[in-house]
């Protein structure tokens, strides 16, 4: 959901949690966001992102990429 300070809240969600990541607006109008950290960190970080965005929300989906050791901090790409 684009328009609505999706990426700004997700990236201020990310900063309190113990994730690393981004989140990035997709060209059909909808949101990418990949984290990586311990399961309980990203179970948080997307239950806050529920929690702020609810309303916003009409479908999610999660997939397990390979962890990327060399990432740092959650940034916000275009």
């Amino acid at each position: 959901m684009q328009g609505v300070g999706f990426r700004a809240t997700v990236r201020e969600a990310a900063r309190r949690h113990e994730v690393s990541g981004w989140v990035r607006n997709e060209p059909d109008g909808s949101v990418r966001m990949e984290a990586q950290g311990a399961p309980d960190e990203i179970d948080r970080l997307r239950q806050a992102v529920r929690s702020a965005m609810r309303g916003f929300i009409a479908d999610e989906r999660e997939a397990r990429l390979p962890i990327l050791d060399s990432e740092a901090g959650f940034e916000v790409r275009r």
